[in-house]
């Protein structure tokens, strides 16, 4: 039997595979159960959702690993996790590396945001000077285990600096040594097309829902040569919206009852946390 395709490889290809993202396990399960091929562990939306809290650096490494190994823990799937600007410093960086690449990820993003960091589509954002960020790339490549983990470095220059400065960043950041770039926030069709023509690795576009940069089709972005599409926060914003209209009926009308265009069913609920296979377990252990 051929041995499977790695994600790396599979980057290689440039189809624009479509990454959701997951602030929790239950959301991971989802993403796995529809058949996405990969899940980006959001620090946005580990932040809002385990914190109630805007993306503006509230998180630690300590807990994004945590949230990395809890998610590794129900699935096999290729894990990008966004690990902000490294927690600090070029040495910050390596640890942070190394603390991930244990926890689980395959792939790790950084980005050049001066800390404490904003969510890519907020105002006011600030980015380090070039070099520094070439260093933190540096760091990471260095501190890795495997070279199958990927080096993903994001750039925030484009809201800050322009476009063209935006891409000179990003082909520096290659030269560095990173293995995928994400260009953050481009804000037109044309924008987008540049990016993966202008640079020799694979790139990763950020599609954030009501956000700053146009949302095209996948076959567009494979088209342009894009190798993710990126929906970091669409888990997120459903369950929301979801949460609000269940409870908004619960509020009104005092009672729940097992609707399926309100709520999810008893059964698929324990369907998606494999509770059949802990009661064979429970079967196969019991002491008589």
């Amino acid at each position: 039997m051929p041995q499977a395709m790695s994600f790396k490889q599979k980057l290689q290809q440039r189809r624009a595979i479509i990454v959701p993202g997951a602030a929790n396990p239950l959301a991971a399960r989802v993403i796995a159960d529809l058949g996405f091929e990969a899940i980006y562990v959001t620090g946005a939306g580990v932040t809002n959702m385990s914190l109630g809290l805007p993306d503006l650096s509230f998180i630690d490494l300590s807990q994004i690993v945590q949230h990395t190994m809890a998610i590794r823990n129900v699935t096999d799937l290729p894990l990008v996790v966004d690990a902000d600007t490294g927690f600090g410093n070029a040495v910050n960086v390596a640890h942070t590396v190394r603390m991930l690449e244990r926890a689980g990820a395959s792939a790790i993003q950084i980005e050049d945001q001066v800390m404490p960091k904003r969510c890519g589509h907020f105002t006011g954002k600030e980015v380090v000077p070039p070099k520094e960020m070439a260093a933190k790339v540096r760091a990471a490549v260095d501190a890795r285990r495997s070279d199958e983990l990927l080096i993903i470095a994001r750039t925030d220059a484009r809201a800050v600096e322009g476009f063209q400065a935006a891409l000179d960043r990003a082909a520096l950041y290659v030269e560095s040594g990173a293995d995928v770039i994400f260009i953050e926030a481009p804000e037109s069709a044309e924008e987008m097309r540049r990016i993966p023509a202008s640079l020799p690795v694979p790139q990763l576009v950020n599609l954030v829902v009501g956000g700053r940069t146009p949302i095209l089709g996948q076959a567009d972005l494979a088209e342009m040569g894009f190798a993710i599409a990126l929906y970091a926060n669409v888990a997120l914003q459903g369950a929301i919206l979801g949460m609000q209209t269940a409870l908004g009926v619960l509020a009104r009308d005092g009672r729940m009852d097992e609707d399926g265009a309100l709520v999810a069913s008893f059964a698929e609920r324990q369907r998606l946390v494999e509770k059949g296979r802990y009661d064979e377990l429970e079967r196969r252990y019991a002491v008589t």
